[in-house]
């Protein structure tokens, strides 16, 4: 099995700015860590060891991520979408990103592949 990592989508449509994406992204991160943690041990430990890779990534809009989300769930993985508090760039509950992972490189990319670098 290939190295772990974590994969962070964000959503194109909001035009965040780069402050407020980098949030996001790192709420993204933290919140797969510990889910992983208490759900998924073993991977979560081999991502810790190996340095906690993350990739970040983007998509066009919610439905994406949604369906994203979906899929890492029928995979077995863990997957999260951030929903921001809204002080600031957005309203209250919208959400801005999706986390998945830690998992191996190939689980992943079989679900985020597809989508350019952020």
């Amino acid at each position: 099995m290939g190295e772990m990592k974590v994969v962070v989508v964000v959503r194109l449509d909001l035009d965040l700015s780069r402050g407020k994406t980098a949030v996001q992204v790192a709420h993204a991160a933290v919140m797969c860590a510990m889910e992983s943690r208490a759900r998924a041990k073993p991977w979560f430990d081999r991502w810790l060891d190996e340095g906690q890779r993350k990739v970040v990534v983007k998509a066009p809009d919610l439905r994406t991520l949604r369906a994203l989300k979906e899929k890492a769930l029928g995979e077995g993985l863990v997957a999260v979408l951030v929903q921001d508090a809204g002080l600031t760039e957005v309203e209250p509950g919208t959400v801005t990103v999706l986390g998945i992972g830690p998992a191996p490189d190939e689980v992943v990319d079989k679900i985020t592949g597809q989508f350019a670098l952020y």
